[in-house]
């Protein structure tokens, strides 16, 4: 059930665990049928109002079951908005507790029984899945980034490294075009081959980091971060360069040194193929 915006917020200070502040007169809320949760894409449940009195209620029957990092409740445009203290990833998943599901005053009652307490249970019921169903959205993507802080470590410094040498490669294979390079031939295709031996091993480098980094992604692939701002918010917005390949069921898509091997088959290829045309030697 989303409660429609209230008329006035529902504040609490600082980690209290009591409710304390001005009610609203009234609220609507979809009302779900026969008790169970509707989201808000179904769309074909009627309204119900909710006056001050039974908020007040409600939010008795809720408060030993709210959350300590729950914050505030607020009006949003579908449904109430909660402010929590910030997760950092580490603390326990989110989750209702179980003895809320058996508390008398929130089990589920039929309408046709008992219609004031059924309005009650319903909205007390929907209204402590929307809480941790927000606090679950939050906690996932902040345990995504904590657990990229931790694989991360010299990942930046290993890229830095690639790139270098991949600028290397490409100076010592353009160098093979000029003139001077005919003049003191075969030195500088010596010279392209160990910038491509460096090339790999830089590659190879990187990827350790990246194959850890896959694997947190594989973890974390339900979290409503995406990978670029995971890797922001972990302190490395240049991480969005990065090429980290996926990670499925304990395999690894080894995406950079696969360029890396492309790239190098392609010099090769081009230095064959002049080889033969010219009858000049690559060796």
């Amino acid at each position: 059930m989303h409660i429609k915006p209230l008329l006035a917020s529902l504040d609490r200070s600082g980690l209290a665990r009591t409710l304390s502040a001005p009610l609203p007169t009234s609220s609507t809320a979809a009302r779900p049928v026969q008790g169970e949760t509707m989201s808000q894409s179904h769309g074909f449940g009627d309204t119900v109002t909710i006056t001050s009195d039974e908020m007040r209620e409600i939010l008795a029957r809720i408060q030993p079951y709210l959350p300590t990092y729950l914050l505030k409740m607020e009006p949003a445009p579908y449904g109430l908005r909660f402010t929590f203290a910030p997760f950092t990833g580490r603390e326990a998943e989110p989750i209702r507790p179980a003895a809320s599901y058996d508390d008398p005053r929130l089990t589920y009652v039929r309408e046709d029984v008992d219609a004031a307490e059924h309005k009650l249970r319903v909205a007390g019921r929907d209204m402590l899945a929307d809480v941790y169903q927000q606090a679950r959205e939050l906690w996932k993507d902040a345990a995504y980034v904590a657990d990229l802080r931790d694989v991360v470590k010299d990942a930046p410094a290993r890229w830095q490294a690639y790139e270098r040498e991949l600028k290397s490669t490409e100076a010592a294979f353009a160098y093979l075009r000029t003139p001077e390079a005919g003049r003191e031939w075969p030195a500088p295709i010596c010279r392209l081959v160990d910038a491509h031996e460096r090339l790999t091993a830089a590659a190879t480098s990187f990827e350790e980091r990246g194959r850890e980094i896959a694997r947190v992604n594989e973890t974390h692939l339900y979290a409503d971060l995406g990978r670029a701002a995971a890797l922001e918010r972990a302190g490395h917005p240049d991480g969005r360069a990065w090429l980290v390949g996926s990670a499925y069921e304990g395999f690894y898509d080894a995406t950079l040194i696969d360029k890396v091997r492309r790239l190098i088959e392609q010099q090769e290829s081009h230095l064959a193929h002049v080889s033969r045309l010219s009858g000049t030697p690559t060796t």
